[in-house]
């Protein structure tokens, strides 16, 4: 974020840098060899310039990589720019780093991906001890006190499996606030089965740099086939699969009435009883 004594040099230095992305872009390659600026976004508020800059960082998460490309970019704009700001600072949380925003649901950050999968109302009721029917009314309800409580995106809790593989394979863990965010959605098809999708628009996750190289997160990655370059969108499908199935989880749980009891077992060490099925 540039700040400027006037609307008038903030607009000024706003069409300096449109006219300039190919040098900025050309600066990127001096700071890494994995990275590439894509684009840059000038957003003038009051005598204020924010700049969104979007880069590929291959099979990296990328926010060190970012950062570093950043600095470096934006060192160079000062050094060409027509007018001088007062002040600026290299991040001023447009990015959505490390919180759920509308920008982490509506657009990207890191990886979209998406997961579905039609259960047989047989293995619903027999596996999960509910219906289909029962757990599309508990989705509807979900996401309306969603709504109400004010939350971004509709699902029950990504967040514990984000965190859980996260933790285990050298992930940023407080990118689990951005990652977490996103879509839950259950329907009954023709044939009275359960579908249900998940989408995760803004996945943080890579399988080269920052911590994947620790000993445990790498044995980790090794043990699934996704340590090193070239993986990192499949790690983003496990995580797709891994949210998926506890969104399956515990709408089911609650829908059975086990949800208490079966914590209680586990954190408790009390003897588990089935509450019945709902229906």
């Amino acid at each position: 974020m540039f700040a400027f004594d006037s609307i008038f040099e903030a607009a000024q230095f706003a069409k300096f840098v449109q006219a300039n992305i190919e040098r900025m872009k050309e600066v990127v390659p001096q700071i890494t060899r994995y990275g590439a600026l894509k684009s840059v976004r000038a957003v003038i508020e009051g005598n204020h310039v924010y700049l969104d800059l979007r880069y590929t960082t291959g099979d990296a998460a990328g926010q060190n990589m970012v950062t570093f490309a950043s600095d470096a970019i934006c060192k160079c704009i000062l050094e060409h720019s027509p007018v001088v700001p007062r002040y600026w600072f290299l991040e001023a949380n447009l990015s959505g780093d490390k919180k759920a925003t509308s920008r982490s649901l509506a657009d990207v950050r890191g990886k979209r991906v998406v997961a579905d999968i039609v259960i047989p109302a047989t293995v619903v009721r027999d596996r999960l001890h509910t219906t289909p029917r029962r757990m599309v009314q508990y989705w509807y309800g979900g996401a309306m006190g969603g709504v109400l409580s004010g939350a971004t995106g509709v699902q029950g809790h990504f967040a514990n499996g984000l965190a859980a593989l996260y933790l285990a394979c050298g992930q940023d863990v407080a990118c689990v606030a951005e990652s977490a965010t996103g879509m839950t959605r259950m329907e009954t098809t023709d044939n009275e089965d359960l579908y249900v999708s998940v989408t995760l628009p803004s996945v943080m996750v890579g399988t080269v740099g920052g911590g994947t190289a620790l000993p445990t997160a790498k044995a980790c990655l090794d043990i699934m086939g996704l340590s090193g370059a070239g993986h990192s969108t499949a790690l983003a499908e496990v995580c797709a699969g891994l949210v998926l199935a506890g969104e399956v989880s515990i709408i089911a749980a609650f829908c059975s009435g086990d949800f208490a009891s079966a914590h209680q077992s586990l954190s408790r060490g009390q003897v588990f009883e089935r509450s019945g099925d709902c229906e």
